[in-house]
């Protein structure tokens, strides 16, 4: 008398047929973020192209910058403060204001501790800044993962963080030779200046 146990277990087509399924799985997830990154940057790029827009009508209507336009409350009655007139927007937090009681944005502002924000969640400021070796007035967007600001640089300008309208302060210090490393990093600052 002989007792054989019948052994059970997975063949190799079996978990062949296992690894293809979780493999296809996995590609579906990563192409869906890459969809919604783009989606992401795409909004980001719009939301800047919108505030330039608004920036231009604003200074078309009233001759002066928001948040530097020294007869705001004039201008855009509710507005909680005047800028200096000095062309310079340093008044960053009362520009928002200036353009939603103007009708140029949507939103509410106070013009003390509000502020836009982006897709990607960071702050957005129309702001006087030094950017990438570059000062001026701009849409001042905060804290974006490299790739996004890579992909911004690339849709709007050259694609170089230190070169062009739109610039990124890219591994700490201004150097000609930086580059995007789309490896996750967060860029602090890119700017896009009008």
């Amino acid at each position: 008398m002989h007792n054989h146990t019948k052994q059970t277990g997975f063949t190799l087509v079996e978990i062949a047929i296992v690894l293809v399924i979780i493999g296809l799985l996995l590609g579906g997830v990563l192409k869906g973020q890459g969809l919604i990154d783009s989606a992401k940057v795409k909004n980001i790029i719009q939301q800047s192209t919108s505030l330039t827009a608004a920036v231009n009508a604003y200074q078309d209507k009233f001759r002066a910058l928001p948040g530097d336009d020294p007869l705001a409350t004039t201008h855009v009655p509710g507005a909680t403060g005047n800028g200096n007139g000095d062309g310079q927007i340093a008044e960053y937090q009362l520009a928002p204001q200036h353009l939603a009681l103007g009708g140029f944005i949507t939103g509410s502002f106070n013009g003390t501790t509000d502020f836009m924000t982006s897709a990607q969640g960071g702050a957005v400021y129309l702001y006087n800044d030094v950017v990438g070796g570059r000062g001026g007035n701009g849409v001042r967007l905060d804290n974006l993962p490299d790739g996004f600001a890579e992909q911004i640089d690339s849709k709007l300008d050259d694609g170089k963080p230190n070169t062009g309208s739109v610039r990124a302060n890219v591994g700490g210090a201004v150097n000609p030779a930086a580059t995007y490393t789309t490896n996750g990093a967060i860029v602090t600052r890119t700017a896009v200046f009008f």
